[in-house]
């Protein structure tokens, strides 16, 4: 919160009720990128007036009728997070299509259009549940439903599998445009055991892998990024071993691929969803450099 008073300009007000709810299963650091993309959201809401803006967090307890609502949720007790502006609105007609990535009202160069549909995957990755509700000069509120773990709850969600099986110095290369992603899968799969090469740059990873092919183990890409794209990579990595195995990791659901695209690029073993957990990462990894391919 205090660093959002900084970043906020002087017209906008800002105030918050913390209650102390239930803990809830949940990265940090993706729910801090969840109330930072709302807050800068709200800011541009308000951009030129004075204004409001209004966090909250407590708890909230769903029944079957506000279930009916949301397929995202379930009956239960959940932590609510909210933020409230008092900013231009959203027309009606917007309302659906404001978590598509890509989508903007805001003129060429102020934004991407991605703000929203990060926030979108982050909250179905936690199994929680979105609520939206604005009326146009009016403001917006969004109120972010996250699982609480109870006594209850942890019982009934006792992880069953088991962890993934230890590295052994197999060699992976990763290839993302971003680089605290690189940082973060890098130091992770290192310090499980696993080897790993690291580009930001598709076609300087291209160039690396040709001149090691029979060296890599498997492969961990990013869908868009400049001057290759995922798809792309993965058909020229293909051109040199087809058998090699590679993970596309995407911001867009990862349903947008239909079996019969996939068929078109045989090496690509899965396609996942961003963002993706330590664990989940670590399984993909694992499962992939084990087995053959199965149902992306």
């Amino acid at each position: 919160m205090i660093l959002l008073r900084f970043v906020l300009p002087s017209t906008i007000q800002m105030s918050h009720k913390i209650n102390r709810p239930h803990p809830v299963l949940a990265d940090p650091t993706q729910i801090h990128q969840v109330l930072m993309n709302l807050c800068i959201n709200a800011q541009h809401a308000m951009e030129g007036r004075q204004g409001l803006l209004e966090v909250g967090l407590d708890e909230l307890l769903v029944d079957e009728a506000l279930c009916g609502q949301n397929a995202d949720l379930r009956p239960g007790l959940y932590v609510r997070l909210s933020v409230r502006d008092t900013g231009c609105g959203i027309p009606p007609e917007n309302l659906q299509r404001i978590f598509e990535p890509f989508f903007t009202t805001k003129e060429v160069g102020q934004g991407t259009g991605l703000g929203l549909a990060v926030v979108h995957g982050i909250v179905r990755n936690h199994n929680g549940a979105i609520l939206v509700q604005s009326q146009p000069g009016q403001g917006t509120e969004f109120q972010i439903l996250f699982p609480a773990q109870t006594e209850a709850s942890n019982e009934k969600h006792q992880p069953t599998s088991q962890p993934p099986p230890p590295a052994n110095a197999e060699h992976i290369l990763i290839v993302d445009d971003e680089q605290p992603i690189i940082h973060i899968l890098k130091k992770l799969l290192i310090r499980t055991g696993y080897r790993v090469t690291a580009h930001t740059d598709p076609c300087a990873a291209l160039e690396d892998f040709r001149a090691h092919p029979a060296d890599f183990h498997l492969i961990l890409t990013d869908l868009t990024m400049p001057g290759m794209n995922g798809l792309e990579f993965a058909d020229k990595i293909r051109e040199i071993r087809p058998d090699l195995r590679i993970i596309v990791a995407t911001g867009f659901r990862g349903d947008l691929f239909t079996e019969t695209q996939l068929a078109e690029h045989p090496n690509i073993c899965k396609v996942v969803e961003k963002p993706l957990t330590p664990e989940s990462i670590l399984r993909l990894v694992s499962e992939h450099l084990l087995h053959p391919r199965g149902p992306a």
